[in-house]
């Protein structure tokens, strides 16, 4: 290859209408390649910094790329091509300048110009292909959707659309081109199911296997590889497959998919995904290779980006993405990490399910011995099973060699005698939801551990100070709170007791970071933060049930909160003796807020698994919850359940912040977000009370400044 012409961009796009975009140049190289008559003109888009700091698009970042295929047509090329710098292709626009975009207008020249440049691969008379070398997000793949021609590296890090997580949607032709290119189910996995399951992504296989990309080769001659494809593509040796689209029955059965997710994961309170599908549903009758009905199409684009992108819940949704990407990775409070002890056994006291997903989590993890222990040695084998079983699991799905899942299945072993952990650095327990029991438990352990081996409990809502209280060694003790199911939820409070010192929370800090945990301190007080909160909010809605509101209007009235499932559902997962539990405990503390319920105590004693059946008629009260559960004759409409659920919400969280329960509202939102899935558009839950006038209501002030997580 020879290298003809080198050149950035004309002076005319040097001024940048964001003023921090960090902005992608694109480089126009026209280059000859062996086999082929003529030369291809390559563009690569390249921010200047390394894979750490992806590149991205912003209004200058556009204009430079629009500058660099005026470049690359003018050269008249038999073809043109797109890459990126290394590792990366792109990851969509500059979100960092979304709080520069004031109006409406402003965010539709955005979207427009987006249009404009990208659209010129689509409709070009010369062959264009786009080489996705790295990670291609957002804007990045909808490049590549605009190119005729795609190809991607194996060991690109990550391809989707992932917006409508963030509050948005694909705006720069993803929801017209990608249903037209792959089919509708396709893109409504793509677009609406990965970007609501945590944001998952696809894995270059992947993206070939569902016809989003045409060929993938090695990263380590990419380009090469890619180019020699395209020649052949151009002499007309390789023909990529272009299925046939249904328009018909298999798209409105794609359609009513989408729909049921996002009616599922967000109660349609987020209005990205809501639009989104709105637009999957005009793709239908866009037809890609005719300009005028992609004018219309992008028009619809257009509209709703501009729309979303000056919503309140959008900006929310990009404070709560800065908390999980930020925030969590320097938790506020954490001790400095150079005071952590390495972990080189651990010890699991309990074998129940929850020891046994946390021995899962250990082993695989950390990587050293993990030993359980119980009461008897057929509850030990059980959950030492368990773990091995799940292994096995791995190994099948091939996500371990034979070698790595031997070698995690010789790590895990049972003792019913506890002076097997005194080889152990870090001991955690995972028995009954029992003061007493837990201080039983851990004097046991402490005649047979080091006195630095680090003593952890998953207690969720005991108080960590009272359980060391009678140890030799208090200060080793720490809250270490996992969320159930431990493989899914990220989130892990780190509690502080009263005597724990820095060196035993730098390890827990430290610990929950190998874990691929995301931490948040809190202080020893009841409930710790989620839990806390959690159970102010249903005391409220079991509140509203006492005094005598129908189960399901108490139970439907606080989508509005983001809560991944409805309080009643909740309670079922979670299992009304657990809550009941946390309930007591916290009614003991703090009885003014946190009240006693005759009905749902009658629920726990009769041993039901929650309110709800399930028949032939959906779901309905069970009968026999609502024999036993006294309800009085003042019922309350929705909207008054969801007002005094919100600003009881709002109450409690500014006595727990007034209590030094979490260092910032910012804390109380990760816990929200990692803990229980509280939706992004909220923010987690503070921006949703500043927004609907609660926080005032309640407590006299908001608790983020105008601007933080808003418009």
């Amino acid at each position: 290859m020879s290298d003809v012409t080198t050149s950035p961009t004309s002076e005319a796009t040097k001024k940048p209408v964001m003023p921090d975009e960090v902005v992608t140049n694109a480089f126009t190289k026209i280059i000859s390649v062996p086999g082929l008559e003529g030369s291809i003109a390559l563009v690569t888009l390249d921010n200047g910094y390394d894979h750490t700091k992806p590149s991205t698009f912003g209004p200058a970042g556009l204009a430079r790329f629009d500058a660099a295929l005026d470049e690359a047509f003018a050269a008249d090329p038999v073809a043109i091509a797109v890459t990126g710098k290394p590792f990366i292709f792109a990851v969509g626009a500059d979100l960092n300048g979304v709080p520069n975009i004031k109006t409406k207008d402003e965010a539709l020249q955005i979207g427009q110009l987006g249009h404009k440049v990208f659209r010129r691969l689509r409709e070009s008379n010369i062959p264009t292909f786009a080489f996705i070398n790295g990670a291609a997000l957002g804007g990045g793949l909808e490049v590549g959707l605009h190119s005729h021609y795609r190809t991607v590296a194996d060991n690109a890090a990550a391809l989707g659309l992932p917006e409508a997580f963030l509050g948005l949607v694909p705006g720069w032709g993803g929801t017209q081109l990608l249903p037209n290119i792959v089919g509708a189910s396709t893109a409504v996995t793509v677009i609406i199911e990965n970007s609501l399951n945590q944001n998952r992504t696809l894995k270059p296989q992947q993206a070939v296997d569902l016809g989003i990309v045409d060929a993938m080769f090695g990263g380590a001659d990419f380009i090469e590889q890619s180019l020699a494809w395209a020649v052949r593509v151009l002499n007309g040796d390789v023909v990529p497959n272009r299925p046939e689209i249904d328009r018909g029955k298999a798209w409105d059965d794609a359609i009513a998919r989408a729909k049921g997710i996002v009616a599922g994961k967000t109660g349609n309170f987020a209005p990205g995904p809501v639009a989104a599908v709105e637009l999957l549903e005009l793709a239908k009758s866009t037809d890609i290779t005719d300009s005028a009905s992609l004018d219309k199409a992008f028009a619809a684009e257009d509209e709703a980006l501009s729309t979303l992108l000056v919503k309140d819940e959008l900006r929310a949704g990009l404070y709560a993405f800065d908390l999980t990407q930020k925030r969590a990775k320097r938790p506020a409070g954490a001790p400095d990490k150079s005071l952590a002890r390495k972990i080189t056994g651990v010890g699991i006291v309990g074998a129940g399910l929850m020891a046994s997903q946390l021995a899962l989590l250990f082993v695989r993890q950390l990587k050293v011995p993990v030993i359980l222990t119980d009461i008897d040695q057929e509850r030990i084998d059980k959950g030492v099973g368990y773990v091995h079983g799940e292994i096995d699991k791995l190994l099948g799905k091939k996500r371990l060699s034979p070698d790595a899942a031997n070698r995690l299945k010789a790590l895990v072993s049972g003792s019913i005698d506890k002076a097997a952990f005194a080889k152990t650095d870090f001991v955690i327990e995972a028995v009954f939801e029992n003061l007493d029991v837990k201080k039983k438990v851990f004097a046991e352990v402490e005649e047979f551990v080091s006195a630095e081996t680090i003593l952890a409990t998953n207690t969720s809502s005991l108080s960590i100070t009272k359980m060391a209280a009678d140890l030799k060694h208090p200060e080793r003790v720490v809250g270490f709170h996992f969320f159930n199911p431990v493989a899914v939820l990220p989130l892990l409070e780190v509690v502080k007791g009263e005597k724990t010192d820095d060196v035993t929370l730098a390890t827990a800090f430290a610990t929950a970071k190998t874990l691929k945990k995301s931490a948040v301190l809190s202080a020893d007080l009841p409930g710790f933060v989620f839990n806390r909160l959690v159970t102010r909010a249903s005391n409220e809605i079991i509140g509203a049930i006492d005094e005598g509101t129908p189960f399901d209007v108490a139970d439907g009235a606080v989508g509005e909160l983001g809560m991944p499932m409805s309080p009643l559902t909740l309670l079922a997962l979670v299992g009304p003796a657990v809550a009941l539990h946390t309930a007591e405990t916290l009614a003991e503390a703090y009885p003014d807020r946190f009240k006693d319920s005759p009905g749902f105590r009658a629920l726990v004693e009769a041993k039901k698994p929650g309110v709800w059946t399930y028949g032939p008629d959906g779901q309905v009260v069970d009968p026999e919850v609502a024999a036993l559960w006294p309800q009085g004759d003042s019922p309350s409409t929705a909207e008054q359940v969801l007002d005094r659920t919100r600003n009881a919400i709002a109450d409690e969280i500014r006595i727990m912040l007034d209590e030094g329960v979490v260092a910032a509202p910012e804390d109380i939102d990760l816990c929200l977000l990692l803990g229980g899935g509280f939706g992004f558009w909220n923010g987690g839950i503070t921006p949703y009370l500043d927004r609907s006038g609660a926080s005032e209501a309640a407590t006299g002030q908001r608790f983020l400044a105008p601007g933080v997580a808003s418009v």
